[in-house]
């Protein structure tokens, strides 16, 4: 019997939501079909983090790896989707205590109702202190249905320099809207771009 599968990757367009002053997706064609050239041929130009996609440790620490660099074992594997909607400005432990028991290695909590099609500052972000609780399970790697780990007018990202400190990997801007609550296998790899503080991921879950 075929598994189910969830595409938990929003679409990469020009209009997609992406914080103020980074790159915007943007594709022109270099080729085009015709009686001269056997393709058509494209470019693009973006950030690394628009759209679902992983953060390298190069991203909030000076002299951390680069995306190339990092190891793929947590984006692939085990994994537990936790609903904390509507749990305001920050993911707290009281928000994914209900679902505690037994956490696997890779935890994704849907934050929204719908996941924002528009640049939202107010999007949920992790507490440090709850990055803190599920390293201390055995998670290695978390995500989340917003733009950031952090809230948007942080300076500090605190939680981000948790993941740095506790060694944890992080999947941010996944679009969580059908997925029920529950254990899944996660599929989610980052590109080998060298030098690069992130990546762009399809990611996907699917009932084990």
């Amino acid at each position: 019997m075929k598994k189910q599968l969830w595409d938990i990757s929003p679409l990469v367009a020009p209009d997609s939501p992406i914080f103020p002053g980074d790159e915007p997706y943007s594709l022109r064609w270099t080729a085009t079909l015709s009686p001269d050239c056997p393709v058509n041929l494209s470019a693009f130009t973006m950030s690394p983090h628009v759209g679902a996609h992983a953060d390298a440790p190069l991203h909030y620490g000076t002299g951390q790896p680069a995306i190339a660099e990092v190891e793929l074992d947590a984006y692939l594997g085990p994994c537990r989707v936790i609903h904390a909607i509507g749990c305001g400005p920050l993911i707290r432990i009281e928000h994914l205590e209900h679902a505690a028991e037994g956490l696997p290695e890779r935890v994704l909590v849907r934050c929204c109702e719908r996941a924002d099609t528009a640049w939202n500052p107010g999007f949920t972000a992790y507490a440090p202190q709850t990055i803190e609780w599920l390293a201390a399970r055995g998670v290695r790697l978390i995500g989340l249905d917003t733009p950031s780990v952090d809230p948007a007018t942080s300076k500090s990202l605190d939680s981000h320099q948790r993941l740095l400190r506790l060694n944890l990997r992080v999947l941010e801007n996944l679009v969580l809207d059908e997925v029920p609550e529950g254990d899944y296998e996660l599929i989610a790899l980052p590109l080998k771009l060298a030098g690069a503080c992130a990546s762009p991921v399809r990611a996907v879950l699917r009932k084990p």
